[in-house]
């Protein structure tokens, strides 16, 4: 089967980052959405990652009770920030999570956020803040190298030396579990993306700018030598759903102050958002699946966004699926 020809799936991001703005770290609330999430028929559920520019929970332990709490439905991050734990531990932590899940892991991995508070959380951990894009590459595959079938025991990279990799549990899945790429539409990007890693995660604003780097990027696939379907084409889309535009406008609004600190109008340039009724959101987002995107990560653009998530998966997620390409 081509990727064209993939039936589109509809993942929801877990709550992590809202709670900690709302000041309440409860575990019980999470599981219970993603309970939710998988028995309104959601294909996926995700959580994002950060320490001090955007505190949460962290979200290898969160996916690991959620795993625990779930039974078929994908879990994933979008994005893991790899630089913020060291590559081995990260390796092991990775391979636990899998065999907790049970395969079930997609793991989208970002090198951080290029804003101020981003460059204080790599220097909080001593991370190196310059060259993030390529030493991301690297613990990539230093990653790969540990969970490889041939058991090799050594890694000697650029920034990363590592020996007794052999000594790591391997994850359930041959060669780990798939490894996407949380970026824009950069040249430098997709060239990475065709090359090195199972998925592209981006949040491009608009849907021809989505199409034009999708194709681009399935050249450059073919051209490395890898076959069709080896990249799996997602999408990160934030929306908020409500009865009028109005409405629903202020209240993402609302949301992005608290998130980021800045204005829908500021992240509008980079992000993709949408707002208004169920229907308007599945249309804005059928525009993506006829780009060629066929995994689609949604965040709920509300600080409280359980009221949202049924009427989400009642409209939004029947209509994403019935769109053909």
């Amino acid at each position: 089967m081509t990727t064209s020809d993939q039936p589109p799936r509809l993942g929801v991001l877990l709550p992590t980052r809202e709670q900690a703005i709302l000041g309440d770290f409860s575990a019980s609330p999470l599981l219970e959405f993603a309970r939710q999430a998988e028995s309104l028929g959601f294909d996926s559920l995700w959580t994002g990652d950060s320490l001090t520019a955007r505190p949460r929970l962290d979200p290898l332990v969160v996916l690991s009770a959620a795993g625990a709490a779930t039974h078929s439905i994908q879990l994933g991050t979008a994005a893991l920030t790899p630089a913020l734990r060291h590559p081995l531990i990260g390796a092991n932590m990775v391979s636990s999570l899998d065999h907790v899940c049970g395969g079930r892991l997609i793991m989208g991995l970002g090198s951080g956020f290029p804003v101020p508070e981003t460059e204080a959380e790599f220097t909080a951990v001593g991370a190196s803040f310059a060259g993030r894009a390529g030493r991301l590459d690297e613990i990539a595959a230093l990653w790969r190298t540990a969970w490889g079938d041939d058991r090799v025991d050594t890694f000697n990279g650029r920034y990363w030396q590592a020996e007794q990799l052999d000594r790591l549990p391997r994850p359930p899945r041959p060669g780990g579990p798939p490894l996407w790429l949380a970026g824009s539409d950069t040249a430098r990007v997709l060239d990475r993306v065709a090359r090195l890693y199972d998925g592209w995660l981006p949040f491009l604003p608009s849907a021809q700018a989505y199409g034009s780097a999708w194709q681009r990027l399935e050249s450059l696939r073919a051209e490395a030598g890898r076959p069709e379907g080896a990249v799996v084409p997602g999408f990160y889309a934030t929306i908020t759903v409500g009865p009028d535009e109005a409405g629903a406008k202020a209240e993402l609004e609302h949301y992005i102050d608290h998130y980021y600190g800045r204005t829908l109008e500021q992240m509008s340039t980079i992000q993709a958002y949408a707002w208004g009724t169920a229907e308007h959101c599945a249309d804005w987002l059928a525009g993506y699946v006829r780009a060629g995107a066929r995994h689609i990560v949604i965040r709920i653009g509300s600080l409280r966004p359980e009221p949202q998530l049924q009427e989400i998966a009642e409209v939004v997620l029947p209509a994403v699926r019935a769109v053909t390409a």
